[in-house]
């Protein structure tokens, strides 16, 4: 599973989606987050696309929101290579309408399917499939902030766990939806990631910038401990 940033790099998305895949070879699969967070009325995309607009503007553009399809639905807020992946010919994606992944390769079809539409990236989704498997996660020219498996270690935290409410276009402009999920918290993300064991990290740098190579498996049981410690108080 891969994060990037390509942005300032001279780099070519579908250069890099072509490395990628040579590197994988012909068995293995490459996954990439390809969320779309404009498609809600509760994420922080769409309220700075809505900052500044009045209150009647507000509700005309909510009200000619698009509704997410898998096949056609952009996903800008992930960067060129997310969306490299995702146009390539034989990309799949899963179905969640703020939180899909998108993948190429012998094993996507498997790991983008069933994901549930009220389960943004826990147990339900391909977070879970892609940590079965043990996939690696490389960070490319980003830092651990934006490092979606950590969300499912939020899930694993001890229950009660905080939930909230979102909300989402889906089949038709206006046929919105309402649904309960996990109240995801990114904000110590960098931290945790500060704190993995540098064992468990390989580190380099390509286009003036950190690139960091690890297994999924280890980082994440690492942040349900760190998260039940520091988030929890839990000895």
């Amino acid at each position: 599973m891969v994060h990037a940033s390509l942005g300032g790099s001279g780099a070519h998305p579908r250069r890099v989606l072509g490395v990628l895949l040579d590197v994988l070879g012909p068995e293995g699969t490459l996954v990439v987050p390809a969320f779309t967070p404009e498609n809600s009325d509760t994420s922080r995309a769409h309220k700075a696309l809505t900052a500044g607009m009045s209150e009647q503007e507000v509700r005309a553009f909510r009200a000619a929101m698009p509704p997410f399809d898998p096949e056609f639905t952009p996903c800008p807020t992930m960067g060129a290579l997310a969306e490299a992946v995702r146009t390539a010919p034989g990309a799949v994606r899963s179905a969640h309408p703020q939180t899909s992944f998108a993948g190429l390769g012998p094993l996507a079809k498997e790991l983008t399917a069933d994901h549930h539409p009220h389960c943004h990236l826990g147990e339900l989704s391909p977070l879970a499939r892609l940590y079965a498997e043990d996939a690696q996660v490389l960070l490319l020219r980003v830092g651990f902030e934006v490092c979606s498996a950590f969300h499912l270690a939020e899930y694993r935290l001890p229950p009660p766990l905080p939930r909230r409410t979102y909300r989402c276009v889906v089949d038709e402009p206006g046929g919105w939806v309402s649904y309960e999920d996990l109240a995801l918290d990114d904000g110590d993300f960098a931290v945790i990631g500060a704190r993995l064991p540098r064992g468990l990290l390989v580190e380099r740098e390509w286009g003036g910038r950190a690139a960091v190579l690890f297994r999924m498996r280890a980082a994440v049981d690492d942040a349900v401990g760190q998260m039940a410690r520091y988030r929890l108080g839990m000895a």
